[in-house]
């Protein structure tokens, strides 16, 4: 699956706003200045990773975004299911720079689970509805992706299979003239094999029963 993400980001990138935190949220784990062990075993079948070391590790951060070596610490956040959108599994992960103390966020990313793929597209489908700034629809191969950017942040919005990302990208200096587009794209593509099943289908499922708003990671993800 890599291999068809990595070979859709030439076109991604050529084709070429965010939520309160969530309530619900349980157990946060320790930050941690680098990523957690490549090859750890699955958690008791989760879909998403526990441990935001596994989703995105920290010198992948600091690889795109020009970073010294163990600059980065990362956070991790549980939350709890919600039935009534069938979302089964969330984490939340905030990237900062190591030792700030948990300050400015230079990454903020929101992976959830479902219980099929019609419900985490229609879910994705509310929360892109409700998302505002300059929108641009930017597809990963078969998976539907749209990008939100606005004075301030620019946030990637994707659906894949039964799971959905969000990740919000704040405002600072990226190398050799990187957009904030490209910074995205290149990031999904890598957290995408960690949180996302093999898809049944490529074609988005239409229906899903009654989704509500979930709300997503960063300052209004």
């Amino acid at each position: 699956m890599r291999a068809l993400l990595v070979g859709a980001l030439a076109l991604a990138i050529g084709g070429c706003g965010t939520s309160g935190a969530e309530s619900t949220a349980v157990p946060t784990f320790p930050s941690s200045d680098g990523a957690g062990p490549a090859t750890a075993a699955a958690d008791d079948g989760r879909v998403i990773p526990a441990d935001c070391g596994r989703i995105l590790g920290a010198p992948d951060l600091e690889a795109v975004m020009g970073l010294p070596l163990g600059s980065v610490a990362v956070r991790t956040t549980i939350g709890v299911p919600q039935p009534a959108v069938g979302r089964t599994e969330r984490v939340s992960c905030r990237y900062t720079r190591a030792g700030d103390g948990g300050g400015r966020p230079l990454l903020d990313v929101n992976a959830t689970a479902y219980l099929d793929e019609a419900a985490a597209y229609a879910q994705w489908q509310v929360n892109v509805r409700a998302e505002s700034g300059d929108r641009r629809d930017v597809p990963l191969g078969s998976a539907p992706g749209v990008l939100f950017e606005k004075r301030g942040q620019a946030m990637l919005m994707v659906a894949h299979s039964t799971s959905n990302l969000t990740l919000v990208l704040p405002d600072q200096p990226l190398p050799g003239g990187k957009s904030r587009a490209d910074a995205l794209v290149d990031l999904a593509l890598r957290v995408l094999p960690a949180v996302a099943v093999t898809p049944s289908s490529t074609a988005p499922p239409q229906q899903a029963p009654q989704p509500g708003r979930e709300p997503q990671v960063g300052a209004s993800g």
